[in-house]
């Protein structure tokens, strides 16, 4: 599984011509497939009259789900592209739909290529994007007494506490990248004189 990996914040759109078709790409985060498909139908919907509506999307943070649509265009000239540039910036849990108006002349194999690939970069470069890095999620066990001083140590250090629960002692949720995942257990150990509690969990990104 990969360390991070990067993804749009929100929904845009960004139009540029090519020969007189205009290109409308239209980006999208997305967590599922039934998200990014529900996205392309929600452009076909809008842009009904349109002449191609060719999408691409990956999702899973190993890019475990790929898939494109030439939706009419000559086989390999737009989805394929698309998905590639997709791919090339390390997009994730993401949808880009191009819709072409065709505006009379024919650009060729190669000039499709280019038109609908550029598309979703020019979209990309314009909507920014968000790195979203993995991240070892793990509890910590510490008695009442030293819980104020762990706490402060922790945010001091920037790192993230997730939650914090208050019973016969106080559990701290805590995400941290797995590199650190030894030193910190050692850091907390001489820092609580051997007496908290560390418990690795699962891994997420944020």
């Amino acid at each position: 599984m990969q360390d991070e990996y990067r993804t749009v914040a929100h929904a845009r759109v960004h139009e540029t011509e090519v020969n007189r078709s205009r290109f409308l790409c239209a980006l999208a985060p997305a967590a599922t497939e039934r998200e990014a498909q529900d996205f392309i139908a929600a452009v076909r919907k809008e842009h009904a009259d349109a002449s191609h509506h060719c999408w691409a999307y990956v999702i899973g943070a190993d890019a475990s789900v790929q898939k494109a649509s030439d939706d009419g265009e000559p086989g390999g000239t737009a989805g394929v592209p698309m998905l590639q540039m997709l791919l090339r910036r390390d997009m994730r849990y993401v949808v880009a739909v191009v819709t072409r108006y065709y505006g009379g002349v024919k650009l060729g194999a190669g000039g499709l290529i280019r038109a609908y690939g550029g598309a979703v970069g020019e979209a990309l470069d314009t909507a920014g994007t968000l790195t979203r890095r993995r991240f070892r999620l793990a509890t910590l066990t510490v008695d009442h007494q030293r819980a104020g001083k762990v706490q402060n140590d922790l945010h001091s250090t920037g790192r993230e506490v997730r939650d914090v629960h208050y019973g016969d002692a106080v559990t701290i949720e805590i995400a941290l990248p797995d590199a650190d995942v030894d030193a910190f257990r050692a850091w907390l150990a001489d820092a609580t004189a051997g007496t908290a509690g560390f418990e690795p969990g699962g891994e997420a990104y944020g």
